[in-house]
């Protein structure tokens, strides 16, 4: 077979001739049927390419980012996917770099060829909303990957134009693929919710800052001039926290004060003060004495937010954008209302803001922070390895149509896929 020949259906790796699409192609799908851990909940199918309307486009995808979202589609829980898109099979995968294959009537901004990366917002454009204000406050708002059946991980996936933004062309297509969804989530976090807005000096209180958002939260704070103080469950994640350009690392592991909060004014509820106490003098051994973090960046939810809500300066904010260790949010109101702290929900983040944060690493001021990269056949792994916190610090990457790691450009991608066919 020769590179211009036309098929049907491409094996994994082969690139298929610059702007066909086959009928078909290899997909990583969830059937409501199978919902249970990842390597259950995924297998490979052979499924229709997506047909696009007249303001999507059709990118192939190079490689994929991992993210929690999948875990949950593959899980069925917190709700299952298929209560929200009403398809009979799901594709997940939130994040991907890749190649613009085919564009609708009205895409006037993109071309086959273009070299892209996806943010994973959505929307009908035709509300106020979405004209004049914050698209992620639309009602009709919607995660691609998750709330929507055409992710990632398959040969193909299907996109509003908007959501496409350029490769950084000086990545490998791996690590672009592992960015977007943790980097945008964490720039609106710190900078999407005025009055409370990342200033230079400010101090930030980073849970999880070996991961994904977290290891972006750190970043950012560097580069803003501001100083994160990363919070770690295990000390060998404290010299990647610290190249990140945290100002210091904690390590939650020797505090107990985790979990919902006790009854106020109990004898566990005066145990649990003991060591929050201990956990804010940890924090000013870093910032200095009586000086509490101007932001707390959250994401764990459950287990550390009473704590949060404690350790926030007065008139500070406490921004959450998930409740990975439960959704069951409790916290001493009198800290809160007394103190006049700002609690505040975050979601994703608009083009405008993905677009700005991409810029920083198109400007190499932000680094991927790739931790592992997996083939294709090992997609259910990456997400069995992400659900049991056993992956490895920063953002995993997986490969799909790109043969190898290393790989930055089409030219590459076809020669590698060749070799491999």
């Amino acid at each position: 077979m020769t590179y211009t020949d036309k098929k049907d259906i491409y094996e994994i790796g082969e690139i298929p001739p610059l702007g066909h699409v086959p009928e078909k192609m290899y997909a990583w799908t969830i059937r409501r049927e199978r919902h249970g851990p990842p390597q259950q909940a995924m297998q490979v199918e052979a499924v229709p390419v997506w047909e696009i309307d007249s303001n999507e486009v059709l990118v192939l995808v190079m490689a994929a980012g991992v993210n929690y979202n999948g875990v949950w589609a593959g899980l069925g829980t917190p709700i299952s996917v298929f209560d929200v898109h009403k398809l009979p099979y799901h594709i997940a995968g939130s994040d991907a770099s890749g190649i613009v294959y085919a564009v609708g009537a009205k895409v006037k901004r993109w071309k086959v060829g273009d070299e892209v990366v996806i943010h994973c917002n959505q929307d009908d454009g035709d509300d106020e909303e979405c004209n004049g204000g914050d698209p992620m406050f639309s009602p009709s708002q919607r995660i691609w990957g998750y709330e929507t059946p055409d992710g990632s991980f398959a040969q193909f996936c299907r996109v509003q134009s908007q959501q496409l933004m350029p490769r950084p062309k000086h990545l490998t297509w791996e690590e672009s693929a592992c960015y977007t969804l943790t980097l945008a989530t964490a720039y609106r976090m710190l900078f999407g919710h005025a009055p409370h807005i990342l200033a230079p000096g400010d101090n930030v209180l980073v849970w999880g800052a070996s991961g994904g958002l977290g290891s972006f939260a750190v970043q950012l704070c560097a580069t803003a001039g501001a100083h994160a103080i990363g919070v770690i469950s295990d000390d060998s994640k404290y010299d990647f926290v610290m190249s990140m350009g945290a100002k210091g690392v904690i390590n939650r592991k020797n505090f107990d004060c985790w979990g919902q909060l006790p009854k106020v004014n109990s004898e566990e509820f005066n145990d649990f003060m003991k060591e929050a106490r201990k956990f804010g003098k940890a924090i000013w051994d870093i910032t200095g004495k009586g000086i509490d973090p101007d932001i707390v960046f959250e994401h764990p939810g459950e287990a550390t937010f009473p704590v949060s809500c404690m350790v926030a300066k007065r008139g500070g904010m406490v921004v959450f954008c998930a409740g990975t260790s439960g959704f069951n949010l409790t916290f001493d109101a009198r800290f809160v209302w007394m103190r006049q702290k700002r609690i505040q929900g975050s979601h994703f983040a608009h083009l405008k803001q993905a677009a700005a944060a991409n810029q920083l690493v198109i400007d190499r001021r932000i680094d991927p922070g790739m931790s592992e990269v997996f083939p294709w056949a090992d997609i259910p792994l990456a997400h069995d390895k992400m659900w049991k916190n056993e992956h490895l610090p920063g953002n995993m990457a997986v490969l799909v149509s790109a043969a190898r790691p290393g790989l930055k450009t089409y030219e590459d991608a076809v020669e590698a896929g060749n070799k491999a066919a």
